[in-house]
């Protein structure tokens, strides 16, 4: 197939760019990942958190919330229409604690709905939004805090990492959370985070209304509500010390909706900021947010495509025509004159490989994870072959969804 050596040579060369693009950003902002905004003025601040059966974790998260060691002027619970004991302990927590006020939704708003419920009711000039699974340092609001006093910034977030990491697929995510923390971060130095975290973001408040607040019918508000912040002109900051630790899914099934749930929220992105791309008066969102997540998100089908390409004609040489191959001499794959035998084509797929794990390795070098063998070679191996590979299956099917419109949270 004379196709086949352009499409992957073409993988070849944005996944080794892509490479050089973060090693390059690490490598000129090394010194500055850990630095910390200076705080110059203290504003008032309102704390949100949508909660919907979440009663094993929001005592854990109110707590974590009410040892913050910035003041917390109000901590407002939206309760979605929960049928656990998700209000019976928000009340419970309501008397401990004067600064807690419950909204309780009689019908489901979903998380969107009920963040907007309770912004309108917000005077503080910050407000944080903090998922009910989400388990806060005592510092990690105050690190945010000084971002705002450049009056561009209108969303601030934090490093989130896996509070729980016993079971294998916990492991993976402690990886792969890290990973994103990691990358966020160098994306940040060139103004081009394209996602404020549920688990801990402060906002403008202003700006957050300005905009009319969150997308009810985006599955992915953080990142619409991210890309929305950017359309209008304002910045997104992160701070690799303000330390936020989620649960996360302990078990497949789980781990494939919530992933299809963020595939599809981020095409639900692509489809209504399209307009943008490679247009002036967008400012990154543009130039960088849109194409860059389009392009990740080709790449993914794209290696899906060529992996599954691969396996098919491999297992068809080897059942019908390696012999032959073999004894006449002849390459499997030619572009023209320049041939790609198959020995050349697993030299440069174990390069992408190596690159891989040193772009991996190098993140978690600067990121710990506290409980985990992060250098164990079985377990870098199986998240970078097994783990990630998985990835694209899933985008397939969140864009089998759209176009069902399919849009069901779980």
């Amino acid at each position: 197939m004379a196709l086949l050596p352009y499409i992957y040579l073409f993988y070849m060369f944005v996944s080794v760019y892509f490479f050089f693009f973060y090693m390059i950003i690490y490598m000129r902002n090394r010194k500055e990942l850990y630095t910390n905004p200076g705080i110059t003025k203290e504003y008032e601040l309102t704390v949100i958190t949508p909660a919907w059966n979440e009663e094993e974790t929001i005592r854990g998260t109110i707590e974590s919330i009410e040892n913050s060691d910035y003041p917390i002027k109000e901590l407002i619970i939206v309760n979605d229409a929960s049928t656990d004991n998700t209000l019976k302990i928000a009340q419970e927590l309501a008397r401990k604690y004067s600064n807690i006020r419950i909204i309780n939704n009689e019908k489901n708003l979903g998380k969107a709905g009920s963040l907007n419920k309770a912004i309108r009711t917000i005077k503080t000039e910050l407000m944080a939004v903090v998922d009910t699974q989400s388990f806060l340092e005592k510092d990690s609001i105050r690190k945010l805090i000084g971002y705002f006093d450049d009056p561009k910034v209108g969303v601030a977030t934090a490093k989130i990492l896996v509070k729980n990491k016993k079971k294998f697929i916990e492991k993976m995510q402690a990886l792969e959370y890290t990973i994103i923390a990691f990358t966020r971060k160098l994306l940040g130095f060139i103004g081009c985070i394209y996602v404020s975290t549920g688990p801990l973001s402060v906002y403008r408040t202003e700006a957050v209304k300005k905009v009319g607040g969150f997308d009810r019918k985006n599955l992915t508000e953080d990142i619409e509500m991210t890309w929305k912040l950017v359309y209008h002109g304002y910045e997104v900051r992160m701070n690799l010390n303000s330390h936020v630790e989620t649960v996360t899914p302990d078990k497949f099934k789980k781990w494939w909706r919530q992933r299809n749930r963020w595939n599809i929220g981020g095409l639900q992105c692509l489809l209504k900021y399209k307009h943008t791309l490679f247009r002036r008066g967008y400012n990154m969102l543009g130039w960088f947010i849109v194409p860059y997540f389009a392009t990740t998100l080709f790449l993914g089908v794209l290696g899906l495509g060529i992996f599954g390409y691969l396996i098919t004609r491999n297992f068809l040489s080897t059942l019908f025509f390696t012999k032959y191959t073999l004894v006449a001499g002849s390459s499997l794959v030619t572009l023209n004159e320049f041939y790609f035998t198959a020995t050349v084509l697993n030299i440069l797929g174990l390069g992408i490989f190596i690159l891989g794990i040193v772009l991996t390795i190098t993140g978690l070098r600067t990121i710990k994870i506290k409980g985990v063998r992060v250098y164990s070679p079985v377990l870098l191996t199986a998240y970078l072959l097994v783990y990630l590979s998985i990835y694209p299956i899933i985008l397939i099917n969140s864009i089998i969804r759209i176009i069902r419109k399919d849009y069901k949270w779980w």
